[in-house]
């Protein structure tokens, strides 16, 4: 599968969450966040879905929706969200089909063993559905500040 780079039109699609089904078709006409990670409340994914919360009016007033994606359940967002007071919107892909097309289900090591996982990862969308940055291999510190600074930008 070839690597989505900027300038390409963003893979669209169709994902449940605790809110209805979302289309990034639909959110034509704003910039998107679209963050992938591995797994509800989880030390890292819990830091990154907190700040993102967090920052969430400013990202607003950039004209920027935030849409979190994982292979986790809506039902497991929904608890996720309850018990860290996240304002987002996780969107479940639980047959990997989104993060695959976006090129993020990679082999993983852990303690010697292998498996496939999600890499962390965030893309942001144009009001036109194409990409405009791509931050692969995500780490949690000034992340946030750093696609707020671009979605502003853009």
């Amino acid at each position: 599968m070839a690597e989505i780079a900027p300038g390409g039109l963003a893979p669209d699609f169709n994902l449940p969450t605790a809110e209805g089904p979302v289309t990034l078709s639909g959110l034509r006409g704003r910039k998107v966040v679209l963050y992938f990670y591995p797994a509800d409340d989880t030390e890292t994914c819990t830091i990154e879905a907190i700040d993102f919360s967090a920052r969430q009016a400013e990202f607003e007033k950039a004209g920027a929706t935030i849409l979190g994606v994982s292979p986790d359940a809506v039902g497991s967002h929904k608890r996720f969200c309850a018990k860290h007071g996240l304002g987002i919107r996780l969107a479940a892909d639980t047959d990997h089909d989104v993060i695959r097309s976006y090129g993020l289900w990679i082999e993983k090591s852990m303690f010697g063993r292998k498996f496939m996982g999600v890499e962390r990862a965030t893309f942001l969308i144009d009001s036109a559905g194409r990409i405009a940055r791509v931050w692969h291999k995500v780490r949690i510190k000034g992340h946030v500040e750093q696609v707020l600074e671009a979605a502003r930008n853009l």
